[in-house]
């Protein structure tokens, strides 16, 4: 695996942990505030967020990387 690729993936993997880790937390209080069963919904929640933010971050990023590019003026 080349290093450009491995890069990639390890952000992709962090980034989508991360932004599915707190989004998650954040919605979960939203909808059900600070209840007794906060935690495990929110970590359930996460579970289920996860792979789907990984798998997002990774078809979306090249896309989102060339927009950005376009309005920085790279």
């Amino acid at each position: 695996m080349n290093k450009q690729l491995l890069t990639r993936l390890v952000f992709s993997f962090l980034m989508s942990m991360c932004m599915a880790f707190f989004m998650s937390g954040w919605v979960t209080f939203v909808n059900i505030g600070f209840e007794s069963h906060y935690f495990k919904t929110w970590m359930r929640s996460f579970m289920f967020a996860w792979p789907a933010a990984f798998t997002i971050v990774i078809i979306l990023a090249p896309f989102i990387h060339k927009i950005t590019a376009k309005i920085v003026g790279n």
